[in-house]
C-alpha cells in the first residue's frame, strides 16, 4: 500500500521536475555507497575538451554534496521551484522548459570556465528560484518564520544566508546572473518598443517534448471514439 501512493505521487511529479531531481538523489546515493567518486562528476575543463570525458558536462549538475543539511536544503528548493515553475507558467510548455535548462546550462558551463567551480547544481537552483520569483513578483515569502518580504527578493536572501553559512557567494550570484538573463530576454525585452522574442524553442524539442494539439476539423472514426461502437445510439428501448 504504501508502496502503491509513493509511486502514484511520484508519476505525478512533473516530467522534468521528476527527472531531474531523481538524476540528484541517484547520483548522490550512488556517491554514498562509492559506487562513484565526486571526482569522477566535477566540472573540469580541461578534462572535458582534451580528454574528451563530456559526461561531466551534465554531472557537475547532479551532485550537491554528501546527505546533510546543504544536500536536504538544495534538494527541497530545487524540487519546490523547478515543479512550481513547470506546473504554472511553463504548463503545457515542456519543451520551453527544457530550452530554458538548456539555456541555462550552456551559460553557466560559459561562465564556469571562467570562475573557480566544480560544480553548479547549486547556481542551477538560484536560476530557478530567481526566475520563478520574477515571475510571481506579489507572493509574499516567509523565510524560516524569521522575514517576510516579496518574492522577488528570495534569491537574495538566499544569498544572505548563504554568506551567514560561510559559504561562497559565488554560486548564488552566478545563479541569479544567469536567471536573470534568461528573465530579461524572455519576458522583459520582448515586450519592450521594438523588442522581439530571441529565445526560440527549437523545432526538434517542440517535437519530443510537447504533444500536438489537436486538430477541431478532426472527425475519429466510430471506434476511435470513446467506448467504441455508438450501437443504437439515439434510441430508447421499447422507444
Amino acid at each position: 500500500m504504501a508502496y502503491q501512493t509513493f509511486r502514484q505521487e511520484y508519476l505525478q511529479v512533473p516530467p522534468v521536475t521528476r527527472a531531474y531531481t531523481t538524476a540528484c538523489v541517484l547520483t548522490t546515493a550512488a556517491v554514498q555507497l562509492e559506487l562513484i567518486t565526486p571526482f569522477q562528476l566535477y566540472f573540469n575543463p580541461e578534462l572535458i575538451f582534451k580528454h574528451f570525458q563530456i559526461w561531466r558536462l551534465i554531472t557537475n549538475y547532479l551532485f550537491f554534496g554528501p546527505v546533510g543539511f546543504n544536500f536536504l536544503f538544495n534538494m527541497i528548493f530545487l524540487y519546490r521551484y523547478c515543479r512550481m515553475l513547470e506546473e504554472g507558467s511553463f504548463r503545457g510548455r515542456t519543451a520551453d522548459f527544457v530550452f530554458m535548462f538548456l539555456f541555462g546550462g550552456f551559460l553557466m558551463t560559459l561562465f564556469g570556465l571562467f570562475v573557480n567551480l566544480v560544480f553548479l547544481g547549486q547556481a542551477f537552483t538560484i536560476m530557478l528560484v530567481y526566475v520563478w520569483s520574477r515571475r510571481n513578483p506579489y507572493v509574499r515569502m516567509n523565510f524560516f518564520g524569521l522575514l517576510i518580504f516579496q518574492a522577488p527578493f528570495l534569491p537574495w536572501v538566499l544569498m544572505g544566508f548563504s554568506l551567514l553559512l560561510g559559504n561562497s557567494i559565488i554560486v548564488d550570484l552566478l545563479g541569479i546572473a544567469v536567471g536573470h538573463i534568461y528573465f530579461f530576454l524572455e519576458d522583459v525585452f520582448p515586450n519592450q518598443p521594438g523588442g522581439g522574442r530571441l529565445l526560440r524553442t527549437p523545432f526538434v524539442l517542440k517535437a519530443i517534448f510537447d504533444t500536438p494539439e489537436d486538430d477541431p476539423n478532426y472527425n475519429p472514426l466510430p471506434e476511435e471514439r470513446p467506448g467504441g461502437f455508438a450501437w443504437g445510439e439515439g434510441q430508447r428501448l421499447g422507444g
